[in-house]
C-alpha cells in the first residue's frame, strides 16, 4: 500500500470514528418519550456535543495572550520545547472551559422533566465527565489525523461538522422554493453568489507576493553553502481564519455574559443591549466589522513582523536586491506588507459578514446556508488537502525513481 493511500485510509477511518461518536449519547440520557414535545425538539446530546469549541476558544485566548505577553511570545518562537509549553497551557484552559460548559449543559438537561433518569449530582458528574472526555478525545483524534493522515486534523473535523448538515439544508431550500415561499430567481442568485465566493477564496488564499532574496555563501559546520537566490512568498491573507473570525465574537459575548452574571440576565437595560447587538442588527455588523478588521491587521503584523524577518535574513546572510541589510530591510518589508495586510483584512471582513448581511436584509435563505467564515474554513481545508496530496505523491514518486 502506498503512503498516500495509507494516509487517506487513516483519515477516512478517523473521520468515521468522529461521526460515530456524534451519535453516542451522554451518560443517563433518556429519549424524550415522557415529554409533551416531539423528539425532534430536543438536540441529540452526544459525548461530542461540545465539539472542538472549548479547545478552539482556549487556543485563540492563548494566541492572543502570546501576542501581548513577551514571555509567551518568546516561548512560541523558541522551538519545539516552547511550543509544547504553549500546548500545555492551551489544554489546561481547554479543561476549564469544557468543564464549565459541560456542567452548564448537564444542569440544563436536568431542568427538563423526562430527559434524564436522575436528578441528583451523579448525573451532573457523569454527563460532565463524558462531554469533557469527548472534547479531549476529539483533540487527540485531530492530532492523529495531522500526523498520520492527510490534511490538518482540526480543520478536517471542523469541515466535517460544517458539511454534515449541508444536504439537509439543501433539501429544505429546495422545498421552500418548490412551495413558492422563495422565488427561483433568488435561489439561483444565492447559488451563483456562493460559487463566486468560493472562487474568490480560492484565488485569495493562493495569492502570493514573491520577493526575491539573495543569500551569500556561508559555512555551516564543515559544509560551505554556495551563494543562491530564493523567493520569499507573502500570502495576501496572512492572518488566517482562527484569530480574526473565531476570536471576534468573544469581544461582545464575554462582556455580555459577565454583565448577566453580575446584574442578572433579566435586567431591562441588558436585554435591550443584547437585542441591539444581536446577529443581523446594525450594531452587530459594525462592531463585528471593526473587530475582525483590527484583529486581522494585528495578527498579520505579528505573523509577518518586519523587524524579526529582517533579523532572520541578516543571520542567514540574506538580502533583497537593492536593499541594505538590517533596519533598511525592515523598513522595506514594512512598506511592502502594509497594503497587503490591509487588503487581506478587508477580504476577511467581507467574507465573514456575508451571511449576516443577508440576514439583515431579511433574506429567508440566509438561515439555511453556511456562514462565510465556515465556507472559508472548508475551502482552505480542501486546498490544504490538495497540497498535501501533491507533496506526498511527489515524495513517493521520487522514492520510486531512486
Amino acid at each position: 500500500m502506498s503512503e498516500l493511500v495509507r494516509r487517506i485510509a487513516f483519515t477516512i477511518g478517523a473521520l468515521l470514528i468522529f461521526r460515530l461518536g456524534s451519535h453516542i449519547p451522554v451518560v443517563a440520557m433518556w429519549m424524550p418519550t415522557k415529554v409533551a414535545l416531539p423528539a425532534s425538539a430536543f438536540p441529540r446530546m452526544s459525548i461530542f456535543s461540545l465539539g472542538l469549541m472549548p479547545y478552539l476558544t482556549a487556543a485563540v485566548v492563548v494566541r492572543l495572550l502570546s501576542m501581548m505577553s513577551a514571555r509567551l511570545g518568546s516561548l512560541e518562537r523558541s522551538g519545539e520545547a516552547g511550543r509544547r509549553v504553549i500546548a500545555g497551557y492551551t489544554l489546561m484552559l481547554t479543561l476549564l472551559l469544557a468543564t464549565f460548559q459541560a456542567y452548564a449543559v448537564a444542569v440544563g438537561l436536568q431542568s427538563v422533566p423526562g430527559i434524564v433518569d436522575s436528578s441528583d449530582s451523579l448525573f451532573r458528574l457523569s454527563a460532565t465527565t463524558s462531554m469533557v472526555g469527548g472534547v479531549f478525545f476529539l483533540v487527540w483524534l485531530c492530532d492523529q489525523i495531522t500526523w498520520h493522515g492527510i490534511g490538518n486534523g482540526l480543520a478536517l473535523v471542523l469541515s466535517v461538522t460544517i458539511l454534515a448538515p449541508l444536504p439537509q439544508k439543501v433539501a429544505v431550500i429546495l422545498t421552500v422554493v418548490r412551495r413558492g415561499m422563495v422565488s427561483t430567481d433568488l435561489a439561483l442568485f444565492h447559488m451563483v453568489f456562493w460559487i463566486a465566493v468560493v472562487a474568490l477564496v480560492v484565488f485569495v488564499e493562493g495569492a502570493r507576493r514573491k520577493v526575491r532574496v539573495d543569500f551569500a555563501a556561508r559555512k555551516v559546520g564543515q559544509r560551505i553553502l554556495p551563494a543562491r537566490s530564493a523567493v520569499l512568498p507573502i500570502k495576501l491573507n496572512s492572518a488566517g481564519v482562527l484569530i480574526p473570525i473565531m476570536a471576534a465574537p468573544l469581544f461582545w459575548s464575554l462582556p455580555l455574559s459577565l454583565a448577566a452574571q453580575n446584574f442578572g440576565g433579566r435586567a431591562p437595560w441588558l436585554i435591550a443591549l443584547q437585542n441591539q447587538v444581536a446577529f443581523g442588527k446594525p450594531a452587530h455588523l459594525i462592531i463585528g466589522s471593526i473587530v475582525v478588521f483590527v484583529l486581522a491587521l494585528v495578527y498579520a503584523s505579528y505573523v509577518l513582523d518586519p523587524e524579526r524577518a529582517a533579523d532572520s535574513l541578516g543571520k542567514l546572510r540574506g538580502a533583497m536586491p537593492g536593499v541594505e541589510p538590517g533596519e533598511p530591510t525592515a523598513d522595506y518589508l514594512d512598506r511592502l506588507l502594509s497594503p497587503i495586510t490591509l487588503v487581506g483584512a478587508l477580504y476577511l471582513v467581507a467574507v465573514s459578514l456575508i451571511s449576516e448581511v443577508f440576514a439583515a436584509r431579511g433574506d429567508m435563505l440566509a438561515s439555511y446556508e453556511i456562514s462565510g467564515g465556515s465556507a472559508l474554513v472548508v475551502v482552505c481545508t480542501i486546498l490544504d488537502i490538495q497540497k498535501q496530496v501533491r507533496d506526498v505523491s511527489l515524495t513517493n514518486l521520487g522514492g520510486e525513481h531512486r
